[in-house]
């Protein structure tokens, strides 16, 4: 009985820890060819699994793979490119109302930071 009170108490402890990702976040960032560009992330988290989706002018993509450990978040996407699919992996460091990403996709990698959108 003890041991479970301590195991209930440490998960307490983490889920309390986790960042509050939840809800909509906005995101810009310059290409290499100089364009701006938008991406809006709408997170879902239940525990540690994080959901939802990622929109962007291409149209909309749900989130796969997501987690939350603390003030980290991880998850993929996957991106139709004329035919192509093409599959995004995102790392993120949560501060406050502020995630900085690095993006991969095949061989590139970017990074990008999102600010907590207004509702």
């Amino acid at each position: 009985m003890r041991m479970t009170t301590i195991c209930m108490t440490l998960v307490l402890a983490v889920a309390a820890y986790a960042a509050d990702v939840a809800g909509k976040w906005k995101a810009s960032f310059t290409t290499p060819d100089g364009q701006t560009r938008e991406t809006m992330f709408n997170f879902k988290v239940d525990g540690a699994t994080l959901t939802g989706t990622v929109s962007s002018p291409r149209g909309e993509s749900p989130i796969s793979d997501g987690k939350v450990d603390g003030d980290n978040i991880s998850f993929s996407v996957i991106r139709n490119f004329g035919g192509n699919e093409i599959k995004f992996l995102y790392k993120g460091k949560v501060s406050g109302n502020e995630i900085k990403f690095t993006v991969e996709a095949g061989e590139r990698s970017f990074e990008m930071t999102a600010k907590r959108a207004e509702s």
